[in-house]
């Protein structure tokens, strides 16, 4: 097993707290830092002319149905007079904010980015439905002039697609779209704008073309502390995306575990020297599920803009923490299912960490425990989440 310790100034500070036997105050300090991981914020501006799609995209990344109340309004007229934050449902930190079009305000390009408050912005999606135009490009040569990130995004290309094959003799996806990618970039390069990143996209099926092109591209480009932040606000539109997602949720782990050995608190009968504090493995499973679009909200949103039954979907769900309310009892029985797995190895591992660490020998098997609990419980879930997209996949071509 991988030391989960490695290469960490933050836990290097919470051992020093351990070896001056302050355990209260290094579990402080995790508390803190947990709180600060989860609310770390990104705000990412969306931009393009009237019908362009911005406000179907804003729904989409949030994995929200155009027709949810929560949604940004869609018509085939501007909706968009002015600045409109639509937080994430799951992730309140990460936030879109539909912007109106350049075209439709009385402002010039630069004082447009002042209007709309463009400090606060982390990058800009510039969107069009057809080729990008004069203010589209000013609006980016602004940008980064003002030293920040901005991507195009030709949207609305399942349109396009369906268009080419219904006016074409001899059709072809891939020439189609290698075409209109390199027709976006001979423009905006034609009007000053260089080496532009042009994503085609479609919001009603972001598993297609280059959306996942755009999140690896944002996921490379972004400061390192908002990469979390970006990913796990994602939607699960292709098994990549869930597997970076456990990835980020694991290196959690050994914050909770740690939190859990170290506060005091009223085990539960039977636990005492297993788990310290059950309403924190309560807390980080919870998190896990909505991460993975697995708790019941998020999977009816899921099945609903995927136009199959959620019952279609559960059907092929395995954890005991997918797809139901996430409660104490829950978490017993994932102790109780994990118990085998993890009892006959924790006394090799707490030797192994609790040493170096200066964690206490009495917290010693709380935290291994609670370490390997929720590793299984992340494992678990994160195989349900690519069951539940290969299902989807495998019952509607538009998921």
């Amino acid at each position: 097993m991988d030391d989960p310790f490695d290469s960490d100034p933050e836990m290097e500070e919470i051992t020093e707290e351990l070896q001056t036997n302050r355990p209260a105050s290094a579990a402080a300090m995790i508390q803190e830092h947990l709180e600060q991981q989860n609310n770390i914020p990104l705000n990412i501006g969306i931009t393009g002319e009237s019908g362009s799609g911005k406000s179907t995209f804003v729904n989409a990344f949030r994995g929200i149905d155009n027709r949810d109340e929560r949604a940004a309004p869609t018509g085939v007229v501007e909706t968009t007079s002015d600045v409109a934050p639509y937080p994430h449902p799951n992730y309140p930190n990460v936030t879109l904010w539909d912007l109106p079009g350049i075209g439709t305000t009385r402002f010039p390009a630069d004082k447009y980015l002042q209007h709309v408050g463009f400090e606060k912005f982390d990058f800009f999606i510039i969107i069009s439905a057809d080729r990008f135009r004069e203010n589209d490009v000013k609006l980016a040569q602004e940008i980064q002039r003002m030293k920040k990130k901005f991507y195009f995004v030709r949207s609305k290309i399942d349109h396009n697609l369906h268009d080419a094959e219904r006016s074409q003799r001899e059709f072809n996806a891939e020439k189609t779209l290698t075409q209109i990618r390199e027709n976006c970039i001979q423009g905006l390069q034609k009007q000053g704008v260089e080496s532009p990143q042009v994503f085609l996209v479609s919001s009603f099926e972001l598993h297609l073309h280059d959306f996942r092109l755009l999140q690896e591209t944002l996921e490379r480009e972004l400061p390192a502390h908002k990469r979390k932040a970006l990913l796990c606000a994602l939607p699960n539109i292709s098994r990549g995306i869930i597997n970076k997602k456990k990835e980020v949720l694991q290196s959690t782990v050994k914050y909770y575990a740690s939190l859990s050995a170290f506060v005091e608190s009223a085990p539960m009968p039977g636990f005492t020297v297993i788990i310290a504090d059950l309403s924190i493995a309560f807390k980080a499973i919870k998190m896990y599920q909505v991460t993975f679009g697995l708790d019941s909200e998020s999977l009816q949103n899921f099945a609903l803009s995927a136009g199959v039954s959620v019952a279609d979907l559960r059907a092929v769900m395995t954890s005991p923490a997918a797809a139901i309310e996430i409660n104490k009892d829950l978490v017993t029985n994932v102790i109780y299912y994990s118990s085998g797995q993890t009892l006959i190895t924790a006394a090799e591992e707490a030797y192994r960490f609790i040493p170096r660490f200066g964690i206490p020998e009495a917290m010693s098997l709380p935290f291994i425990t609670t370490h390997n609990v929720l590793s299984i419980s992340l494992s678990m879930l994160a195989e349900d989440a690519q069951r539940v997209f290969t299902r989807a996949l495998a019952l509607n071509t538009s998921v």
